[in-house]
């Protein structure tokens, strides 16, 4: 009894890791336009890799505080992206949730200490 128990242990353990995969890619997911949506907490998971600080400085990507591009541009690299620099985006986030998102680099100030 105990060798089928170990026999089947790879597939449990297989089968765990894929629920926890997949909850933690649902978590991932925007909300839709008419929920809430914690920009900073969006911004350094899914652009803080690129650009640092909270976008603040650069890193991989340039800094975004202070930019000098205007909304439209910030809107449309966000949703479509740069070949070879910068993932497209308009396929995870809405237009309201990339506007969103251009009003957080716009409010980015330094930090303060």
């Amino acid at each position: 009894m105990l060798k089928l128990h170990l026999k089947s242990l790879p597939a449990v353990l297989g089968a765990s890791l894929l629920c926890v995969v997949v909850a933690r890619a649902q978590s991932a997911t925007p909300s839709p336009d008419n929920g809430s949506l914690d920009v900073e907490q969006l911004f350094a998971g899914t652009c803080g890799f690129c650009h640092s600080d909270g976008g603040r400085a650069a890193g991989r990507g340039p800094q975004l505080m202070n930019s000098q591009r205007d909304d439209e541009f910030l809107h449309n690299r966000i949703k479509s992206g740069k070949q070879g620099a910068m993932p497209a985006f308009g396929e995870s986030f809405s237009d309201a949730q990339i506007d969103q998102i251009v009003k957080y680099i716009r409010a980015l100030k330094p930090r303060e200490g």
